[in-house]
């Protein structure tokens, strides 16, 4: 008589409920513990009776000077703790560059432009071409005024135009959003990756605000697009030591000196995708900001991933049978931001994860360390540790290999994908432009943790963990008033121009 079939696991046992009840038993194994133990206490004590238990209690012999010294070193080291502990960072509010209409340059226009163009030859233009087609970016993004001309204007008055108009609309948002005073600022952090003239953009702002003559003053040059994050670490870092402070952090990137009027292939890439704009964020240690704050910073970590010149080389050129120029980005620059975001993962995953993933985690760590080499790394599901995800919008190829490489949802790379497409490549104030995307959309609650991810030159890999203090009303003000009923939008893999 035959065996009669096992019956099939998969289809006899719903493993995602066995998924669940392991998530949940490890996240909450101390919690069973002590529960565990703290009920056998109980019984014992039912059981002795009271004359036992006072017996007991009296045959520890526990003087009044004992007493007193263990209630003192209790006290002393609850104290310690709550001294030694690091101050809170509040994100009172931010405000974001919204860029005038009149400053748009839609497809046709950038191509019309680069073909008057004298020093551009045929195969430039072609090649600019492709990466608008596969960019990723709309037709709404801005150009700063000098760049409108034929050819661009990137001329030091012109660049300082440019600054000034998006970093001061920015400040004067959050100003006015705010109620602060430009009096009441106590840091100052300024970041511009390629230009930094004398006097610094610093000295601009706290000479426009006639800010406070004792305020610290910074000014970050030459720091890729990672540097909004970088310079969100140094004010934290900052208001660890001054207390009762406030931190204006103000980053943006000016495009006016930068337009490049050559024809190397690798150095078009900028041209077609940065735009202007510009985030000030207003941080403080305050205590009592915390009940009009927006969100706490929870963690941040930079890795700065050493590598050599591949890492800035962002594209190459192929012709085909047609003499037509194809884009592809290099496999240098994805690998080193790869192995950039691993030591980003390994850093900020056991500060952030539930106990489940990091035990899967350490599993999989050792198992490749010690019994089988080649098995396929297990990647935590950061999916479980936050509501929203701010990616970089770098470009269309980088977002497309974080969403691969965490396993997120189009839903939780949505906010990066809009933003690439409404304004382009804002450099390191991009972040702050998803993440008033999610606001305007009003899908940001009270308690989602958001992960900022930003990339940079040399190569960068920034990220900040921030959590929602209170449910965001969607702002009636602000880069997204006007269009974020439109969106999300469909983004083809190319847009056909010709």
């Amino acid at each position: 008589m035959p065996a009669e079939p096992l019956p099939l696991f998969l289809s006899s046992v719903k493993l995602k409920y066995v998924k669940l009840g392991y998530q949940y038993l490890v996240n909450h194994l101390l919690t069973f513990l002590l529960i565990s133990t703290m009920v056998a206490i109980l019984l014992e004590l039912a059981r002795l009776g009271p004359e036992q238990i006072l017996s007991l209690w009296r045959s520890l012999h526990f003087s009044q000077v004992q007493l007193l010294c263990s209630i003192f070193l209790a006290v002393m080291a609850a104290t310690f703790f709550f001294m030694s502990r690091p101050r809170p960072i509040y994100l009172v509010d931010y405000a974001c560059f919204r860029p005038s209409r009149t400053c748009r340059v839609p497809f046709s226009t950038f191509m019309e432009h680069a073909r008057q163009m004298p020093f551009f030859d045929e195969k430039s233009v072609r090649f600019q071409l492709r990466i608008l087609e596969r960019s990723g970016l709309g037709e709404e993004t801005c150009l700063p005024p000098a760049n409108h001309y034929i050819p661009p204007q990137s001329s030091m008055e012109a660049s300082r135009a440019e600054a000034s108009l998006v970093i001061f609309s920015a400040i004067d948002e959050l100003f006015a959003k705010t109620g602060l005073k430009p009096k009441d600022i106590d840091i100052l952090v300024v970041n511009c990756s390629l230009f930094s003239p004398t006097p610094s953009l610093s000295a601009m702002v706290i000479n426009k605000y006639k800010l406070r003559s004792n305020i610290l003053s910074f000014n970050l040059s030459g720091m890729g697009c990672s540097a909004g994050l970088i310079s969100i670490d140094l004010a934290r870092d900052l208001l660890q030591v001054h207390r009762n402070s406030y931190a204006l952090v103000v980053s943006t990137e000016i495009i006016t000196p930068n337009y490049y009027s050559g024809n190397q292939r690798s150095m078009l890439l900028p041209n077609c995708l940065f735009r202007m704009g510009a985030a000030a964020v207003l941080l403080s240690n305050r205590r009592r900001e915390r009940a009009r704050a927006k969100y706490r910073l929870v963690r941040i970590v930079r890795t700065h991933k050493g590598a050599d010149d591949r890492s800035y080389r962002c594209v190459y050129e192929e012709e085909d049978d047609e003499g037509n120029a194809g884009i592809n980005l290099s496999k240098d620059l994805m690998a080193v931001a790869g192995d950039a975001l691993k030591a980003n993962i390994t850093t900020i995953g056991p500060l952030v994860l539930p106990a489940s993933e990091q035990l899967l985690f350490l599993l999989s760590l050792i198992g490749r360390k010690i019994i089988y080499p080649a098995w396929k790394p297990y990647i935590p599901d950061f999916k479980r540790a936050f509501e929203h995800f701010c990616i970089h919008a770098g470009g269309r190829a980088v977002i497309d290999e974080l969403q691969k490489s965490l396993d997120l949802s189009a839903e939780h790379v949505e906010a990066s994908r809009m933003a690439l497409h409404r304004f382009g490549n804002t450099s390191s104030s991009s972040l702050w432009y998803e993440l008033n995307y999610i606001e305007a959309k009003g899908r940001m609650r009270r308690g989602d943790r958001v992960w900022m991810i930003g990339f940079g030159s040399g190569f960068k890999c920034n990220s900040a963990v921030w959590k929602c203090l209170r449910t965001i009303r969607t702002p009636v003000e602000g880069p997204w008033s006007g269009s974020i009923h439109r969106y999300p939008v469909h983004i083809p893999e190319v847009v056909k121009l010709l």
